[in-house]
Protein backbone atom coordinates (compact mmCIF):
# COMPACT_ATOMS: atom_id res chain seq x y z
CA UNK A 1 0.00 0.00 0.00
CA UNK A 2 1.40 3.41 -0.89
CA UNK A 3 2.03 5.55 1.91
CA UNK A 4 0.41 8.50 1.61
CA UNK A 5 -2.94 6.04 0.53
CA UNK A 6 -2.17 4.45 4.40
CA UNK A 7 -1.98 8.19 5.68
CA UNK A 8 -5.08 9.39 3.91
CA UNK A 9 -7.63 6.15 4.89
CA UNK A 10 -5.88 6.74 8.77
CA UNK A 11 -6.99 10.57 8.65
CA UNK A 12 -10.49 9.27 7.79
CA UNK A 13 -10.77 6.49 10.22
CA UNK A 14 -9.52 9.03 12.80
CA UNK A 15 -12.21 12.14 12.26
CA UNK A 16 -15.09 9.71 11.29
CA UNK A 17 -14.58 7.33 13.74
CA UNK A 18 -13.19 10.34 16.57
CA UNK A 19 -16.09 12.43 15.79
CA UNK A 20 -18.69 9.38 15.92
CA UNK A 21 -17.07 8.77 19.88
CA UNK A 22 -17.56 12.26 20.51
CA UNK A 23 -21.36 13.19 19.16
CA UNK A 24 -22.38 9.43 20.62
CA UNK A 25 -21.56 9.94 23.86
CA UNK A 26 -23.59 10.63 26.81
CA UNK A 27 -21.21 12.86 28.83
CA UNK A 28 -18.47 13.23 25.98
CA UNK A 29 -15.33 14.48 26.72
CA UNK A 30 -13.13 17.01 24.55
CA UNK A 31 -10.48 15.13 24.94
CA UNK A 32 -12.29 12.45 22.85
CA UNK A 33 -11.37 15.41 20.12
CA UNK A 34 -7.71 14.44 19.82
CA UNK A 35 -7.97 11.57 17.23
CA UNK A 36 -10.13 13.77 14.79
CA UNK A 37 -7.88 16.68 15.21
CA UNK A 38 -4.74 15.06 14.52
CA UNK A 39 -7.04 13.06 11.34
CA UNK A 40 -7.42 16.96 10.58
CA UNK A 41 -3.99 17.77 10.56
CA UNK A 42 -2.81 13.96 8.28
CA UNK A 43 -5.29 15.70 5.97
CA UNK A 44 -3.74 18.81 5.29
CA UNK A 45 -0.23 16.67 5.19
CA UNK A 46 -1.70 14.91 2.39
CA UNK A 47 -0.62 16.57 -0.30
CA UNK A 48 2.72 16.66 1.19
CA UNK A 49 3.03 13.10 1.80
CA UNK A 50 2.21 12.50 -1.59
CA UNK A 51 4.45 14.73 -3.12
CA UNK A 52 7.23 12.65 -0.86
CA UNK A 53 7.72 15.88 0.81
CA UNK A 54 10.63 14.85 3.49
CA UNK A 55 9.50 17.25 6.00
CA UNK A 56 6.17 16.95 5.86
CA UNK A 57 6.46 12.50 5.31
CA UNK A 58 8.29 13.06 9.58
CA UNK A 59 5.69 15.28 10.61
CA UNK A 60 2.94 12.91 9.45
CA UNK A 61 5.10 9.87 10.82
CA UNK A 62 5.58 11.85 14.52
CA UNK A 63 1.85 12.54 14.37
CA UNK A 64 0.71 9.03 13.57
CA UNK A 65 3.25 7.59 16.15
CA UNK A 66 1.95 9.83 18.96
CA UNK A 67 -2.08 9.16 18.30
CA UNK A 68 -0.83 5.12 18.11
CA UNK A 69 0.51 5.58 21.94
CA UNK A 70 -2.52 7.88 22.66
CA UNK A 71 -5.28 5.76 21.83
CA UNK A 72 -3.91 2.93 24.50
CA UNK A 73 -5.43 4.90 27.07
CA UNK A 74 -9.25 5.40 25.54
CA UNK A 75 -9.10 1.05 24.45
CA UNK A 76 -8.38 0.09 28.08
CA UNK A 77 -10.91 2.35 29.13
CA UNK A 78 -13.29 0.94 27.01
CA UNK A 79 -12.40 -2.38 28.10
CA UNK A 80 -12.38 -1.56 31.43
CA UNK A 81 -16.30 -0.39 30.72
CA UNK A 82 -17.55 -3.02 28.88
CA UNK A 83 -18.27 -1.15 25.83
CA UNK A 84 -18.69 -2.99 22.99
CA UNK A 85 -18.68 -0.39 20.19
CA UNK A 86 -16.19 1.96 21.73
CA UNK A 87 -13.59 -1.21 21.77
CA UNK A 88 -14.54 -1.63 18.25
CA UNK A 89 -14.36 2.02 17.51
CA UNK A 90 -10.70 2.71 19.35
CA UNK A 91 -9.62 -0.94 17.67
CA UNK A 92 -10.20 0.19 14.17
CA UNK A 93 -8.83 3.62 14.84
CA UNK A 94 -5.43 1.70 16.45
CA UNK A 95 -5.66 -0.72 13.21
CA UNK A 96 -5.33 1.96 10.81
CA UNK A 97 -2.62 3.78 12.46
CA UNK A 98 -0.47 1.06 12.77
CA UNK A 99 -1.00 0.32 9.37
CA UNK A 100 -0.24 3.58 8.27
CA UNK A 101 2.92 3.56 10.77
CA UNK A 102 4.30 0.72 9.09
CA UNK A 103 3.57 1.88 5.48
CA UNK A 104 6.00 5.13 6.86
CA UNK A 105 8.55 2.91 7.97
CA UNK A 106 8.86 0.54 4.99
CA UNK A 107 8.75 3.87 2.98
CA UNK A 108 11.17 5.31 4.75
CA UNK A 109 13.57 2.37 4.48
CA UNK A 110 12.99 1.72 1.11
CA UNK A 111 14.06 5.39 -0.01
CA UNK A 112 17.52 4.84 2.47
CA UNK A 113 18.24 1.72 0.45
CA UNK A 114 17.50 3.24 -2.95
CA UNK A 115 19.81 6.36 -1.99
CA UNK A 116 22.68 3.70 -0.16
CA UNK A 117 22.24 2.03 -3.95
CA UNK A 118 22.30 5.09 -5.90
CA UNK A 119 26.00 5.95 -3.91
Amino acid sequence: MKVYVASLVNAMVLVGFGLWGYLGSEAPSKTALIPVIIGVVLLSLYKGIKKEDKIVAHIAVLLTLLILGGLMKPLTASMGSGDGMAILRVSIMLLTTLIALVAFIKSFIAVRRARTAKE
